[in-house]
């Protein structure tokens, strides 16, 4: 019997399914399609994902399979440098979405997830001890926990009785990879007029001769169950940019909107939401499999902490209490994207003035650190503002911080060599660097990164932090009680 039962093979599913893993969790993964999918939703990596990517060791795996991008103009198009940022990745890692959900699956796979395609789930009870869920086929898969990674119109949610309260879909766009019979020329000249007053219209090249095009549609489908064929595509194409550019030969048609959706709830009793089953929005600024992925991390060791029976009372609670504000900003955000995109003359006359803005380096820094999610702050009460906030890759002694978080377990990096650790061993890695990076303090992070305790920073209030007997209150609180019991009251010695 699996303990964990994932819905959804995509990246968000996938990614959560490794986590998992790394802490020795039986985990099954149902995705309804016989076959990973063609369709390229996604073309990118921000900061935030890629430096999760490193932590979990496969950087380098991104990065054979990526290019590099500059973030200039990355919000809404506003042409603006992008500001230095506090990571080893200041840029988007351009690559399709079925090659990162390829690089994902190989590595689940070495991680001994079993996947299952070809087998739609439609049915879940649960009780005290579990879940029972029914395929369609009739079979029944029993486990301890079930995540629906199972997109916007997740079955596992709408069983699950969570809400999913938004706006639907206003406008509609359709994306397709074909064969242009234009040169290559013609289609970068005629998308740069295009794009002068329609930002949401692009066709460039793919690989092979493919171009990969995206144009408004003609009005929101009745049936979005229904894709778009070539016909339908060539008209629109003719519509916006004068010219079908010859395009022939689909490799694939797809439609999306821009519907905004947000789940009421990530979690109903043993079962959870990561991914499009939490949250839709507008695609402007490439973050929802980001967003996504960041689920993943977020919840992974979460979930197998409770598996494995060490995760404080309200460990997994703080899934949602973190992840929810983070993806309503992030609607937010790809909402004013969307509206700085219109044609109309109110949105052009706030893009004017936040084009203006971008000029203060302050503001440019705040709506970059949007996008790439390097500026998420969790909620850990009161203390030092990098509390809460994830740790940048920082060069050690013997190779770097992020190196030493392959496991997916929780880091001590130790700078004094004086603190204790005993009880946790099982739980936390602890690291003596007397010379490492002298800005970096000593640090106990999450294994999602996120710093839970520092040493010699003062709070808010002007009261000193950091002492071992902090430090064995953020073990026990995200790391539950210690494994030798006489250790409880280690704060004792202080």
């Amino acid at each position: 019997m699996p303990e964990v039962i994932v819905a959804g093979a995509g990246p968000t599913g996938i990614f959560l399914a490794s986590e998992l893993r790394l802490h020795g969790v039986d985990v099954l993964v149902l995705d309804r399609a016989p076959e990973p999918t063609s369709i390229v939703r996604a073309l990118g990596l921000h900061s935030r994902s890629i430096e999760i990517m490193d932590q979990r060791g496969l950087g380098e795996h991104f990065a054979a399979a990526g290019t590099r991008h500059p973030l200039d103009g990355f919000f809404a198009g506003i042409l603006r440098t992008a500001p230095d940022l506090d990571t080893t990745h200041p840029y988007v890692l351009g690559i399709p979405q079925t090659e990162t959900e390829a690089v994902l699956t190989r590595r689940a796979l070495e991680l001994g997830v079993d996947i299952r395609r070809g087998h739609e789930l439609t049915g879940l009870m649960q009780d005290d001890a579990g879940i029972l869920v029914t395929l369609a086929d009739g079979s029944e898969v029993r486990g301890r926990y079930l995540v629906g990674c199972d997109g916007g119109r997740s079955t596992v949610r709408s069983l699950a009785g969570i809400g999913f309260p938004g706006e639907p879909s206003r406008r509609e766009f359709l994306l397709a990879e074909v064969d242009l019979t234009a040169a290559p020329e013609e289609v970068a000249a005629v998308s740069a007029r295009v794009r002068e007053t329609h930002r949401d219209f692009g066709a460039g090249p793919v690989e092979g001769g493919v171009f990969r095009v995206v144009v408004p549609a003609d009005g929101v489908a009745e049936d979005r169950t229904v894709p778009p064929d070539l016909r339908e595509l060539k008209r629109q194409l003719n519509t916006y940019a004068g010219t079908d550019f010859g395009a022939h030969s689909p490799r694939w048609i797809s439609r999306f909107g821009d519907a905004t959706r947000l789940a009421d709830a990530y979690r109903a009793g043993r079962v959870f939401l990561a991914g499009d089953a939490a949250h839709v929005h507008p695609p402007f600024g490439g973050q929802g499999l980001n967003l996504g992925l960041q689920d993943a991390l977020n919840l992974g060791w979460k979930l197998a902490a409770a598996v494995n029976g060490w995760a404080p009372e309200k460990l997994l609670d703080t899934y949602f209490t973190e992840r929810h504000p983070v993806a309503a900003d992030v609607l937010n955000t790809a909402r004013a994207q969307s509206e700085l995109a219109s044609t109309e003359p109110g949105p052009q006359a706030v893009r004017k003035l936040l084009t203006e803005l971008m000029e203060l380096d302050a503001v440019n820094r705040r709506l970059i650190g949007k996008i790439t999610s390097l500026d998420i702050r969790y909620d850990f009460g009161p203390g030092p503002d990098l509390l809460g906030r994830r740790q940048r890759d920082v060069r050690l002694g013997q190779g770097t911080l992020y190196a030493r978080m392959h496991t997916g377990r929780g880091v001590l990096l130790d700078r004094t060599g004086e603190l204790l650790l005993e009880g946790w061993e099982d739980r936390v890695d602890q690291f003596i660097e007397p010379g490492s990076d002298p800005q970096t303090p000593s640090l106990l992070l999450r294994p999602d990164g996120h710093i839970a305790w520092l040493e010699g920073e003062p709070d808010d209030g002007g009261t000193s932090a950091g002492s071992q007997a902090d430090l064995v209150e953020a073990l026990e609180t995200w790391f539950g009680p210690p494994s030798l019991p006489s250790l409880v009251k280690l704060a004792d010695v202080n």
